[in-house]
This record gives structure tokens, sequence and C-alpha cells, in this order.
């Protein structure tokens, strides 16, 4: 897997919106942030357009991302936010100068789908928070802008966190993938489906239904591709549903059901997804997962 080259101050960072509309007071603040740093911040042309719940049409959107993808010039690129629209423009992205001169995205949620076509070209991407969740009430930059910022420009990573009662002990180093889990699950049978055998699987979901949670899982365990994980971080499933009539299972429940027969490390509650906390992940790097009685640690290799 290619990592890009770290970013530092001077570094040119691009944002586009190839998703969800996003108004510029969401976006604006980090970019000043981002100025101060050093960093030179490019706007795509259409960040701000909208089209119904798009940011733009489809071509806008693509025009967008296609022109930072092949600025030769461009150091990193920065998702303004998720919502949906990623997957109509994907297969009209030309990845062939991204190829030549890989440079990190940064994103998450519907922005997985990038992720995976991304990950499936053997270089590495950030699964991080976007420009609207950068800043804490007084302007300045939160545990989310830090962790990304951290990864962008090569500094070590080292996440504690409590233990929870569904974890699975053990340690595992592997290649980390993942992302939304609807995302997920929606690219099986494309070419930009993952490939989990000998990964370390990171899983996130808001706003979903446990029985479509259930599906889900149990879709990705008959897809073969729960058996061959090293690892499972299961990140925040935030506003689970349940219908009139329960469901009867909880998330973790529903999750532990479907890997019960294996018997890699799993971890549940890692702050990154639809909370306010979003701690940044590398995908395609290297992390030693580490589940014990009394907690987790999680330390990307570098």
């Amino acid at each position: 897997m290619i990592s890009p080259p770290f970013i530092k101050s001077g570094s040119k960072i691009r944002i586009v919106s190839p998703a969800g509309k996003v108004e510029r007071k969401y976006v604006l603040p980090a970019v000043d942030w981002l100025k101060k740093q050093g960093y030179k911040v490019e706007l795509g042309k259409h960040v701000f357009a909208q089209y119904f719940q798009f940011a733009g049409t489809d071509e806008q959107r693509l025009e967008d991302l296609q022109i930072a993808f092949d600025d030769p010039e461009c150091d990193a690129i920065i998702c303004s936010r998720g919502g949906y629209g990623t997957v109509r423009i994907i297969d009209q992205l030309d990845f062939a100068k991204f190829q030549k001169n890989p440079r990190w995205l940064v994103g998450y949620s519907d922005i997985t789908t990038l992720h995976s076509a991304i990950n499936k070209l053997g270089i590495a991407s950030i699964h991080g928070s976007m420009p609207p969740f950068f800043l804490n009430d007084l302007g300045e930059a939160n545990e989310n802008l830090k962790s990304v910022i951290n990864i962008l420009n090569g500094k070590s990573v080292h996440y504690k966190i409590e233990t929870n009662n569904f974890n699975r002990k053990g340690n595992s180093t592997g290649e980390l993938i993942g992302g939304n889990l609807s995302i997920i699950t929606s690219l099986l049978g494309t070419e930009y489906e993952l490939k989990t055998k000998g990964k370390i699987l990171f899983i996130e979901e808001t706003d979903e239904y446990l029985y479509h949670i259930d599906r889900m899982m149990h879709q990705l365990k008959l897809a073969g591709d729960l058996k061959n994980l090293i690892g499972l971080v299961v990140g925040d499933f935030t506003n689970s549903k349940d219908n009139d009539s329960p469901f009867g299972q909880t998330v973790e429940e529903i999750i532990m059901e479907s890997v019960k027969g294996y018997n890699f490390p799993v971890c549940f509650g890692f702050p990154a997804g639809h909370e306010k906390i979003n701690l940044a992940l590398a995908y395609g790097r290297n992390w030693e997962l580490d589940v014990f009685k009394n907690g987790v640690s999680i330390n990307l290799e570098l």
C-alpha cells in the first residue's frame, strides 16, 4: 500500500464537495484556520453549489473532484461533508493522474465510496472529520482536526479507549480498511468492494434500524467478508432505531452474533463516526490493535 507524502506548511489542500450540499458558514472558518497554519487552501468551484440535496449536479461535483485528483500541486484533498451522492459519480472519475501522483484524501460517511476506490488502487487515505466539525466554539482546532493533522503530518498515532463488556480480547497488526456500514455493503458485488482477508475492519453507522444493521452484518458474513478478518473495530452507531415490534438485540449483540464463530479481537466504542468526537484513522496503513481486559490501544505503525 502506497502512503502519499505527508504535508507541511506551504502544502496545498483542495476542498471539494462530492456528495451533500453544505453552507459557507460551516466550511470557511476551517479554511481560515488552515491558512493560518501556513497551508495553501483552494476550494472547488462548486463547493457551495446546491442541486436539491446535492452539492451541485453530478457533473459539477465530478468536475471539482477530477480537478483535485489531477492537480499536480495538490498535496491533500479534504471533503467538505458526506451526505449522499459520491456513488453517482465514482465510475466516471479518472484515477490515472492520481495514481501517478498520490495525495491524501480526508473524509468519512458517504466518502467511504472514495476510500474504497482509492484503497483498491493500493493508496492509503484518511477516515477523518470534515470542515464543519474541525473547530470548537472558540474557533480553535478540536480533537478531530488535531487527529487529522497528525496523520497528514506523519506523526505517530496512539489511541487508548476504555473497555467495553462486549469486547473480545486479542492482539493483531495489519492493514486497516472500512467506513460506513451501509456504504460498505452497498459496494458488494462492484469493483469497489472491500477485500477483507487479513485486514482489520472498521465500521460505523448512523440513523439505521436495528434490523437493517443485522441484515448488513449478515450480508457481510454471507459474502465471506468477516471470517478472514484479523480484527474488528466498531465505531459510533449513532441514533440506532427500533421498530414498534422490538428487534430484540442491541447493536453490540447483533455484531457479536455475526462474528461469534471467529476468534479475532473485537473492539467496541472507538470514537469515530457521527458523534462529536471523530478521531482520524488511516486506511491502508498498518495498525496494531490490542484489546485487553482493562481497555484498548490502537496504534498506527509508521
